[in-house]
């Protein structure tokens, strides 16, 4: 919080992400609620989770296509004001003649378009954001950036459905579009002033990878298998990721199976709830944990993640609510100061110029461990039983522990001989 409160230019450059996160969500929401009164509505909002999900899998690419970019500010810029333009024109599509699964494939094929460019522009984000307040501070500013943005979107949800109810479908892609623009506009005011401060300039044109796609990724790896342990730990980060996805579909089902003892109000306020509580851990422990952690490594943290997560399966197998809503909170709290400070060691360890490659890979990793172990466990629940599911994923979060503590161990040795050879 003290580096968006002292620094003016990350400031800026943080309310410009927040407001493209904003009018992202509102849109979201809208164009979902006008595929949802479609007569084959079950299609429509297919259509719409793959265009949400295809962009992801651009991670890589768009962190290697940020790596070899000169001018980041003003690709930054370019690439807000393109997503204005197709969503304005999303707007007009919205008022026209068209038929509805006319509009509803267009914009879908607009909205993968916008999250593509998305990938690319959030690639050139962390550069950006360490040249402006240093390699020391990122993880500081992007706990902050994270768990403010994670506020934000919780809020616009609530904002956008209170909104579509004297607002058109039209008016939300409008007001996205002007979100974009906004937000174009506040990156190409920090990039003037930097320029004119001359603060980044030569080493901006320094930070430019010239290596080819697998070149980058070899280099990546290389860079992080340097570091002892970094390789194993973006592992265990990523089991723990997916561990917590597998949980999340576990407990819809369990809290169906437990009606009369889990359901708070009713079923679609409960999984709100425990939405909620997700979220508020995830804003509170990206915006203090990297403060509060400074001196605690990030085996440690881990570690009690872990713990913690090996906790909630153990109160979702009992079926108690009570237990998983703090449990589920804290586990958020941890996970994503763990990831942060992973994120920060990877900032001071790998070289610049290949940073948003290496970040893309790391998010690729996290990205594909979801899916793949929630739809695994979800395919053993649906096979045998819940409980089954829930124990085979309580066994890998034990061996991920021994892993996480052997690890730990081993790092904290080496660590001691190096220090003696010295």
């Amino acid at each position: 919080m003290n580096v968006f409160l002292k620094n003016k230019n990350y400031r800026i450059f943080s309310i410009a992400s927040f407001l493209s996160s904003a009018g992202d969500i509102l849109f979201y929401l809208a164009f979902m609620t006008y595929a949802s009164k479609l007569q084959n509505y079950s299609l429509a909002l297919s259509l719409i989770a793959i265009s949400e999900s295809i962009p992801r899998l651009f991670y890589i690419v768009g962190g290697y296509a940020a790596d070899r970019t000169k001018n980041k500010y003003r690709n930054i810029v370019l690439a807000a004001i393109i997503r204005f333009v197709l969503y304005g024109t999303a707007g007009f599509l919205l008022i026209s003649n068209l038929s509805q699964w006319n509009l509803v494939i267009i914009i879908a094929g607009i909205n993968l378009i916008s999250d593509i460019i998305g990938t690319y522009s959030g690639g050139l984000v962390s550069p950006l954001i360490v040249n402006l307040v240093g390699s020391d501070e990122f993880a500081e500013a992007e706990g902050f950036t994270n768990g403010l943005g994670e506020i934000i979107n919780v809020s616009a949800q609530f904002i956008g459905s209170g909104l579509l109810l004297f607002l058109s479908y039209s008016n939300l892609a409008f007001i996205n579009a002007i979100t974009f623009l906004v937000a174009g506009l506040l990156f190409a005011h920090v990039g003037f002033k930097q320029k004119a401060d001359k603060k980044i300039q030569s080493h901006q044109e320094e930070n430019i990878n010239s290596q080819n796609f697998i070149a980058t990724m070899k280099s990546s790896y290389q860079q992080a298998k340097k570091e002892h342990g970094l390789l194993t730990i973006i592992f265990v980060m990523a089991a723990l990721n997916g561990s917590l996805g597998s949980m999340n579909a576990l407990v819809s089902i369990v809290i169906v199976a437990n009606r009369s003892t889990m359901i708070i109000s009713n079923y679609s306020f409960t999984l709100a709830v425990i939405g909620i509580v997700a979220s508020c851990g995830t804003a509170l422990g990206s915006i203090f944990g990297p403060q509060l952690t400074k001196k605690i490594s990030i085996f440690s943290v881990t570690n009690f993640s872990i713990v913690v997560d090996i906790c909630a399966i153990v109160a979702v197998l009992i079926a108690n609510i009570y237990l998983i809503l703090p449990l589920f909170f804290l586990i958020t709290v941890t996970a994503s100061t763990a990831s942060l400070k992973l994120t920060q060691w990877l900032v001071t360890s790998v070289d610049q110029t290949i940073l948003s490659s290496t970040i893309g890979l790391l998010n690729t990793i996290v990205m594909i461990a979801v899916p793949v172990m929630t739809t695994i466990f979800s395919t053993i629940s649906g096979i045998t039983n819940v409980k089954y599911a829930l124990i085979m994923l309580l066994a890998v979060e034990v061996i991920e522990l021994i892993v996480a503590i052997r690890l730990s161990i081993k790092t904290r040795e080496n660590i001691n001989t190096f220090v003696e050879t010295k």
